[in-house]
């Protein structure tokens, strides 16, 4: 992967992680592969790389975390992110900034 692709990536990786809390309630695997399936395999997270996100969000009280519900006997129970009222509303700051973002580069760039 090119280092500008990859910047670009690791830039809006927050906002879109954030985007995906805000539709529903995910566990970390699940979130991991929603996020593969709705960008269709652009965006393929390991572990490594998704926490430190989850981590990041909800020091910024955007998220928070909840225990699901164990499966098993000796199943730990998964670890639920949900958003708080305070990501709503960075939500939709991001997207308004995303909007300008976007179409100031593209008028840039000639699209």
């Amino acid at each position: 992967m090119k280092d500008t692709e990859k910047q670009l990536r690791k830039g809006v990786l927050d906002i879109l992680i954030l985007k995906l809390i805000s539709e529903k309630d995910m566990y970390g695997y699940e979130l991991m592969k929603f996020l593969e399936e709705k960008s269709r395999g652009y965006y393929t997270l390991k572990e490594g790389s998704l926490y430190p996100v989850l981590y990041r969000l909800e020091d910024s009280l955007l998220i928070e975390n909840y225990p699901g519900e164990a499966t098993g006997k000796r199943s730990v129970p998964r670890k639920y992110y949900k958003i708080t009222d305070r990501g709503l509303e960075a939500v939709l700051m991001h997207k308004k900034q995303w909007d300008l973002f976007v179409e100031s580069s593209n008028y840039i760039i000639g699209e």
